[in-house]
């Protein structure tokens, strides 16, 4: 993941908060504020995880594969619209060209669309281009994933708070338009290597002086870097219905050939190249804007002056399969913990003295106090002891799937009933169900053999 994907992704998580409420993030706050680092990269962390979580990762590497798809269309796209440009200005070599019909077609629309951009870079200080608006949805199409169509939204926030939108669609427009030009550039030069073209001018309201002005200031830029342009006697004799000498014909053609270079090739070229400048080096210096409502808030969740307890979000509504997030070489030790048991059961049970008692977690402090431990300190083997005759709530489970992600190894110790009390079958079978949900092993009998030696 790149810097700007990880800002990216922040900007999205904290969209989809201020749209839709707070999110379920007292597992990624926690564990935000055991990595340690500054605000900036606390909230990153925090958000890197709600994103992982809820499949917003997956998405953003959808939406890119989809955008390559769809520059890599419009890349195809863009050089059949060159070699059409060529096509339409030379014809099949049947007819005279018209020079200068030519040359308005090879660049007519490219000059009017730039200085369009230009100016709206100028005055306006942003500019929509069309191009830029097909790409950003031929990639969301392209993606095929519902959650990948809250990125572009984020992703334009985010550089337009910067303004580095300009530069990013300034680099794809004018790159396109570079490859158009290019095209139509090599398509020009192949037709005229292997076809003759006879060039003449046509006016009804213009003579040849008009033409022969026009080609001089045409080729005021070309003569200063040693192209050849028709002379006033050439464009005079082009009229000469027999007139198709060689030197003539070739002159036109090497004209021809030089503007849409120059005046085509070369101001795409540099464009995109300044474009591309300042896209990466303002991308350097994004920041995550900390004076945001969204990310304000969080200063006192991430980096508090004192913890204090709050209000429990709602659990989520699907369980996520439990993959532990420490290794055998950051744990030692043994550790057994219980979750909600009554008086009327004594405990803790006889233990051996390589595990340590966590005690019973009935309230929201306790579990914050051992979850703050674990994720500083966390054991190598973790036993969590539960009383089936409660209903596996999501907030239990969820409990659950949070300690065990904080061991290299986990199990769940149904406790057996009290005497003279069976246990509900059907409750138990919820909880065989919701446990294999989370691929966590379970056992009826104390795995106390197992914690002392990690196996049974």
């Amino acid at each position: 993941m790149t810097e700007l994907n990880n800002l990216w992704l922040t900007e999205t998580i904290r969209l989809r908060e201020e749209h839709a409420g707070p999110l379920d993030d007292l597992e990624a706050n926690r564990l935000a504020r055991s990595a340690g680092g500054d605000l900036p990269t606390r909230i990153q962390r925090r958000a890197l995880w709600l994103a992982e979580r809820d499949g917003l990762t997956s998405a953003l590497k959808h939406w890119l594969q989809g955008a390559r798809l769809a520059l890599l269309l419009m890349i195809v796209l863009a050089a059949i619209s060159g070699a059409g440009l060529a096509f339409s200005a030379l014809g099949n070599g049947t007819q005279p060209v018209n020079v200068f019909w030519a040359l308005g077609t090879l660049l007519g629309l490219n000059l009017i669309l730039m200085l369009s951009w230009a100016m709206g870079l100028v005055f306006a200080g942003e500019h929509g281009a069309a191009l830029g608006r097909l790409w950003l949805w031929l990639s969301e199409k392209f993606a095929r994933d519902t959650k990948a169509a809250q990125l572009p939204p984020a992703l334009l926030l985010l550089l337009q708070r910067h303004k580095l939108n300009r530069w990013a669609i300034g680099t794809l427009v004018n790159g396109l338009w570079l490859l158009i030009m290019l095209s139509a550039l090599t398509l020009l030069v192949l037709m005229m290597a292997t076809r003759r073209y006879d060039f003449i001018w046509e006016s009804t309201l213009f003579g040849a002086d008009f033409f022969a002005a026009l080609t001089d200031a045409l080729a005021a830029v070309p003569h200063a870097l040693g192209w050849s342009a028709p002379r006033v006697d050439m464009i005079r004799v082009t009229l000469d219905t027999d007139y198709n000498r060689e030197l003539v014909r070739q002159s036109w053609a090497i004209w021809l050939v030089g503007a849409v270079l120059i005046y085509g090739v070369l101001p795409r070229l540099f464009l995109m190249l300044f474009c591309r400048w300042r896209w990466k080096r303002g991308r350097a210096t994004l920041r995550l804007d900390l004076n945001l409502p969204g990310y304000a808030q969080l200063r006192e969740r991430l980096m508090p002056t004192s913890e204090r307890l709050g209000i429990s979000d709602a659990a989520p509504d699907q369980l996520h399969r439990v993959e532990s997030g420490v290794s055998d070489l950051q744990t030692e030790g043994a550790l057994l913990v219980a979750i909600e048991l009554d008086d009327q059961r004594p405990w803790p049970p006889a233990l051996p003295k390589s595990v340590s008692d966590a005690g019973i977690l009935d309230s929201r402090e306790s579990r914050n106090k051992l979850l703050e431990q674990l994720s500083r300190f966390p054991p190598a083997r973790l036993a969590i002891a539960c009383d089936p005759r409660r209903s596996p709530d999501r907030g239990s489970l969820a409990l659950i799937a949070e300690l065990a992600r904080n061991a290299s190894a986990t199990r769940v110790w149904l406790l057996q009933a009290p005497p003279g009390e069976a246990l509900d079958a059907e409750r138990l079978g919820d909880w065989h169900t919701a446990l294999q949900q989370l691929e966590l092993p379970f056992a009826d009998c104390a795995p106390l053999n197992w914690l002392e030696s990690g196996h049974d």
